[in-house]
């Protein structure tokens, strides 16, 4: 008998300013080592993830920049909001994460934060940096796409 729980991903958060600013190559998912208050307050929705990034340090890989608010019921038990949480991965994907990093100027950002059953996941990206004019082709193509959806739901209104 299979297990449904461990199917369902239920996503919290995304971080679509990691979608403006960078080109997303390749999305690799990790767990992450949480307090449990922290885990809490994620189930409230206090999570951002607008200026979180990766880092590697001796062969472990951490996110920086997760602001996870403190829980209201926590009081001592509560972590510093913009605490280093460890991401859990396996060795060889870090190594060759961090690889990729220093040699051909990628970088890992944090794209959405998901529960997968009961454990809390990071998406992450293998992203490089857009340029102004990218940012403004991408900007121009949405609102042109907008503008298109709006024009075809006024037809299907009018018939």
């Amino acid at each position: 008998m299979a297990d449904n729980k461990k199917d369902t991903k239920k996503i919290i958060v995304q971080n679509k300013k990691a979608y403006h600013d960078y080109f997303v190559d390749e999305r690799y998912e990790a767990g992450i080592a949480l307090a449990g208050t922290e885990v809490k307050s994620i189930r409230n929705g206090g999570v951002n993830l607008k200026d979180s990034y990766c880092s590697f340090e001796k062969g472990e890989i951490f996110a920086l920049g997760m602001h996870i608010s403190p829980y209201e019921q926590g009081n001592i038990f509560n972590t510093d909001p913009l605490r280093k949480k460890k991401l859990l991965m396996h060795r060889r994907e870090i190594l060759k994460l961090q690889g990729l990093v220093q040699q051909k100027g990628y970088t890992v950002v944090p794209l959405s934060l998901y529960f997968s059953g009961s454990h809390v996941k990071v998406e992450l990206g293998l992203c490089r940096g857009k340029k102004l004019y990218d940012k403004r082709e991408s900007d121009a193509k949405r609102s042109a796409d907008r503008e298109i959806d709006r024009h075809m739901k006024d037809r299907s209104h009018a018939d």
